[in-house]
């Protein structure tokens, strides 16, 4: 059994953004393996996800992008929700924000399940977006919608 110093749990949160003590634990179960530690906070935040489904996501932030000039421009509104105003101002939300509109005018996609199939990595978390949101729920611990 390896050894857990603060360093490794440090490097795997600085690397993921997961809590501190998901990190350690992922960390002693992976027995200091760094990619087994990675793969085994992904399964544990996208569980967190699962949970977080029921709840309510009240707040929210609507985020636009524009493509091309003239005859070709196209563009995307897209609303999308959490359960508080704090998380409307955090970086990593507002980056998925902004990046789904972007997603939304390249590709135009028919629903909400074929936009999530994009591909798009963010914060260690992907290869889709909705892999990305449900990280994100696991790292921020609120429902997004």
């Amino acid at each position: 059994m390896a050894a857990i110093t603060a360093s490794m749990v440090a490097e795997l949160r600085a690397k993921t953004d997961a809590p501190m003590m998901e990190c350690k634990k992922a960390l002693t179960e992976a027995d200091g393996n760094f990619e087994k530690a990675e793969e085994l906070l992904r399964i544990k935040l996208g569980n967190k996800a699962g949970k977080a489904a029921s709840r309510i996501t009240a707040e929210g932030v609507v985020t636009s992008f524009i493509d091309g000039k003239g005859p070709e421009t196209v563009g995307a509104l897209l609303e999308t929700n959490c359960e508080t105003d704090f998380v409307t101002k955090n970086d990593s939300f507002l980056a998925m924000c902004q990046a789904a509109a972007e997603l939304v005018a390249r590709n135009n996609p028919a629903d909400v399940a074929a936009l999530g199939a994009l591909p798009y990595s963010q914060d260690s978390f992907g290869p889709t977006l909705e892999d990305v949101r449900r990280g994100l729920i696991g790292k921020i611990g609120e429902n997004m919608t």
